[in-house]
């Protein structure tokens, strides 16, 4: 089943001088073990920078999931949010030095939807986003150069803004990259596009010149401090933002990633024998 484990352990006299956060959450680049230090900084009103982190040995951190489907900011962030208030009981209540605690959370459960009223809860959390962009068609060539992204986020609490702001718009890179150039070709079991002469990625010169991110926060009711996961969601609605802006400049719709030059003008000359 879906969990996440966190120990958290507490050190010092009279004040909590220092806490150490054990987590198995992996940082491949997203910033999970930053935001799971100021989790845990917020919980403890600790400054983060008296919080050591142990991630990396799975002897030491109990396993706290894949990283992966947006989820550690909201099951590992819940995880060590939980550890961290039950070794503060633990050091003002029960008065141990140090004071350890280890915790494990589980999503609520999940229910069908009901066939006739379609009430029911299938998944305990949703990402939310809205994208809207400007494009510019060469409708001689089919180039389509995108020229402004603006990408509105609903992450139920920001643990780092900026952190944020920057998943937005590396997300926005990879999905510009699905959108219009990667293009994985195979014929008779043979990858016809092995190099990066071939296989397309965006550079800084294909990103627009403006990307907007909007981060809107309306609590979550199961992540620490109402946050909930955005990591992926970026990726997800761009491509047929860039197809419905294509259409809106040429009328020509396309049903195929990514949406090449060949392809775009392949799409306006269709509409114009019609």
């Amino acid at each position: 089943p879906e969990q996440a484990t966190a120990t958290v352990e507490l050190r010092g006299g009279l004040a909590i001088d220092a806490a150490t956060v054990r987590v198995g959450a992996a940082d491949v680049g997203q910033g999970t073990h930053l935001a799971m230090r100021q989790i845990a900084a917020a919980a403890l009103s600790l400054a983060p920078e008296h919080i050591t982190m142990i991630t990396d040995d799975s002897s030491e951190a109990p396993n706290a999931g894949s990283a992966s489907a947006s989820r550690l900011t909201l099951m590992a962030g819940r995880a060590v949010h939980d550890a961290a208030q039950e070794a503060l009981r633990l050091w003002n209540e029960e008065e141990e030095r140090p004071a350890i605690a280890t915790v494990q959370f589980r999503p609520p459960a999940t229910t069908p939807l009901d066939p006739v009223t379609g009430a029911g809860v299938p998944n305990y959390c949703y990402g939310y986003v809205a994208q809207a962009v400007e494009v510019e068609v060469n409708t001689l060539t089919g180039q389509v150069q995108v020229l402004r992204i603006i990408s509105a986020h609903d992450v139920g609490r920001a643990i780092n803004r900026q952190q944020v702001e920057a998943q937005i718009e590396g997300c926005l890179a990879q999905a510009l990259g699905y959108a219009l150039l990667e293009h994985f070709q195979v014929r008779d079991g043979r990858v016809l596009t092995p190099h990066f002469s071939t296989y397309l990625l965006p550079t800084v010169l294909d990103m627009p010149t403006e990307i907007v991110p909007i981060i809107l926060e309306e609590a979550d009711p199961n992540g620490p401090f109402g946050a909930r996961g955005m990591s992926e969601m970026a990726l997800v609605p761009l491509a047929p933002a860039i197809a419905s802006a294509i259409h809106d400049a040429t009328g020509a719709w396309l049903s195929q990633q990514p949406m090449t030059p060949e392809r775009v003008l392949a799409a306006i000359e269709a509409v114009g024998n019609t």
